[in-house]
């Protein structure tokens, strides 16, 4: 009995980790085809978030059969418990990736904006430095998950302010844009659109990265990132 329940856990583990693979190169995806304003990469992450959503589906019946026959206790619950949140978690973040290709479509509609428009921009270097941190922070959360390496979450825990100070300064700035450019009205707002989706992805990178924290060291650090244990370290951020 308790080889089938630990061989249900690792099927539960294991089916997580794919659905978070896809999560990632979907947002990989979405921003990349933003950037190359590539319409088939956009089109591509749009119309492969059903298999996300399948995998929330079958997550979600995996976990209330383990918890109704195998009546978990201690660390296992905890592993189900967290492992549900990780599920809606990434499944949201499926959505996030497809808000984020369809502003790219939308830009791409536009004959004043291409892919050398991010030259001309002022905060150019901001919205990429958005995208490689949140596309790390998700990465490590995973990883971290994959791994139940709760430093690498913690580290993930003490960037999320500086993706939160990155998306306040990219529309204080794209407000600016408009207000001296009409031209790059529509674009800005879609450019609005997108840097408030990489901070709630970097928002659910943050949710995976203390749940991990949660299972491995049975410690609630929801909205505490500051109390975090000596000996960690922060993670290395591109500038």
């Amino acid at each position: 009995m308790q080889r089938h329940f630990d061989q249900e856990l690792q099927e539960l583990k294991s089916t997580l980790i794919k659905m978070g693979s896809l999560a990632e190169q979907s947002i990989e995806k979405a921003i990349q085809s933003l950037l190359l304003q590539d319409k088939e990469l956009a089109l591509l992450v749009i119309n492969d978030d059903f298999r996300i959503n399948n995998f929330e589906i079958e997550i979600d019946t995996a976990i209330v059969d383990l918890l109704a026959l195998q009546q978990p206790v201690a660390s296992d619950l905890r592993f189900i418990l967290a492992a549900a949140k990780i599920n809606s978690d990434l499944e949201r973040i499926g959505d996030h990736a497809v808000n984020i290709a369809q502003s790219s479509l939308k830009l791409s509609e536009q004959t004043s904006f291409s892919p050398s428009t991010w030259e001309t921009l002022p905060l150019g270097d901001e919205l990429r430095r958005i995208t490689h941190i949140t596309k790390q922070m998700l990465t490590d959360a995973i990883n971290s998950f994959i791994h139940l390496d709760a430093m690498l979450g913690e580290n993930v825990l003490l960037v999320d302010d500086v993706v939160d100070s990155l998306n306040k300064q990219i529309i204080s700035d794209l407000i600016n844009v408009m207000k001296n450019n009409s031209q790059f009205i529509d674009q800005s707002l879609e450019l609005i659109r997108v840097s408030r989706n990489l901070e709630r992805v970097a928002d659910l990178a943050t949710n995976i990265a203390e749940d991990v924290v949660f299972i491995t060291k049975a410690k609630n650090v929801k909205h505490h990132a500051t109390d975090i244990s000596d000996g960690e370290k922060k993670m290395n951020i591109e500038k």
